[in-house]
């Protein structure tokens, strides 16, 4: 959520950066709004200021009268304290209620991208940050894509899935369930060796937190919510581990604060048709590894392409190609100022799959949090937050599968190979 003070202080940087996202005029109205009801609450917050004032000093006056036996006049200002205090009520339910407003209003006003960020509508606008330079795999003449794969080496099922649960939950066995787990102990090793402390969160949170992360109320849609506790399952690991610093003022020498967890994902993602979204190209559960960084302001930036080399250190060992896209403003997430996503290259599909974002929040989500900082000089301000798939199982499964078959079988990639306990599938 934008700090209500920058919107004042800075609303042309503002309405600019949500033009970028391409806010469309009738949009923009909503910033107006904003300051309005702001004048309202600090002009309704005087009023109930005011009326509290005037009731001490009735009190005290009252305190006086009765000590000096002037009992009469006592009951009179007494009188006069009661019709203040239905005053006072009812200017704090209107307080309340135009403070109430002015959150909800702000809630639906999305993080101002980074001067950086380029301008675009669409995923063709972003601009490609860093390009695959190399050969791309070469396969076999009879190639075919991961789906097809995992029926011939019994590697997971989706029939089964369906019967299970639904469309869009594979059953991973054998080999494949082994790939699964060895991927996701390689990636939570090779944080943990970054420097990130390992958290195992739950995998359900409340309200409080998937508002806190900007889930809510963006994106009820697509979480699934347990109705009868009220509670989410995580969309990312991002949010339960976030979380865990809402409400905290951490000192200035304990920052960067750096976390990682793996967990399933959960997400109601709308299917669609297509070879696009066949296999594990969209899935409705899929395992994730995430890293999570809290930053003083004046390091978040660098701090982002730290994590941005971290996730490319992880392409590279895995010997997948993959590209960097700087994705453009009207492509961001809600809450992000500044997102880079890697997309790795799917050689049966011969297409590019994304795979990661590596996401600054800069004080959007803090501010939501209450997360905050204080420096050697005791000022608290607001930290910055950043994260980053690290990575996402189910495509890097896909591309993994498709780029080193053979007619021998699927090879596996040296990194993993103490993690397998195989160096081929089949």
């Amino acid at each position: 959520m934008l700090q209500l003070e920058v919107i004042r202080s800075e609303k042309s940087r503002i309405v600019n950066g949500l033009r970028k996202r391409n806010w469309s005029a009738a949009q923009l109205k909503v910033i107006n709004q904003i300051i309005a009801l702001d004048d309202q609450r600090k002009s309704s917050q005087k009023e109930v200021d005011d009326a509290r004032a005037e009731m001490n000093q009735l009190a005290k006056a009252i305190g006086q009268l009765m000590s000096q036996g002037k009992k009469e006049e006592a009951e009179t200002q007494k009188k006069i304290v009661a019709s203040l205090k239905e005053t006072e009520k009812q200017l704090d339910e209107k307080l309340s209620s135009i403070k109430q407003e002015l959150e909800q209003l702000l809630y639906t006003v999305p993080n101002c991208p980074h001067k950086s960020v380029p301008k675009g509508s669409t995923p063709e606008d972003n601009q490609v940050f860093k390009a695959w330079d190399k050969p791309f795999p070469t396969l076999p003449s009879d190639a075919v894509p991961h789906w097809d794969l995992a029926k011939k080496y019994n590697l997971f099922d989706f029939e089964l899935g369906v019967k299970l649960t639904g469309a869009g939950f594979p059953v991973y066995r054998g080999q494949g369930a082994r790939l699964q787990r060895a991927l996701i102990q390689f990636f939570l090793d090779e944080a943990v060796k970054a420097g990130y402390e390992e958290i195992l969160p739950p995998h359900l949170v409340n309200e409080d937190s998937a508002r806190g992360t900007g889930q809510l109320p963006d994106k009820e849609g697509q979480m699934y919510h347990c109705t009868v506790d009220n509670l989410y399952l995580i969309p990312t690991a991002e949010v339960p581990v976030t979380n865990i610093v809402r409400n905290e003022i951490i000192s200035e020498k304990d920052l960067p604060l750096k976390m990682t967890a793996y967990t399933p994902c959960f997400r109601r993602e709308a299917g669609a048709w297509g070879a696009h979204v066949r296999g594990l190209n969209r899935v409705h559960q899929f395992d994730k590894v995430e890293i999570v960084r809290v930053e003083h302001p004046d390091n978040s930036y660098k701090a982002l392409m730290q994590m941005v080399s971290h996730v490319s250190k992880l392409m590279k060992k895995l010997d997948l190609p993959f590209r960097i896209l700087l994705l453009c403003g009207g492509d961001m997430g809600f809450a992000s100022a500044k997102t880079f996503d890697f997309e790795v290259w799917s050689a049966a599909q011969q297409r590019w799959l994304e795979v990661s974002s590596v996401s600054n929040f800069e004080t959007f989500q803090s501010n939501r949090l209450k997360l905050r900082y204080k420096d050697a000089n005791g000022k608290i301000e607001l930290a910055h937050t950043l994260n980053g798939s690290a990575l996402a199982l189910a495509r890097i499964v896909a591309a993994l599968l498709e780029n080193n078959q053979t007619p021998d079988g699927i090879l596996i990639p040296k990194a993993l190979w103490k993690y397998t306990g195989f160096k081929k599938i089949g």
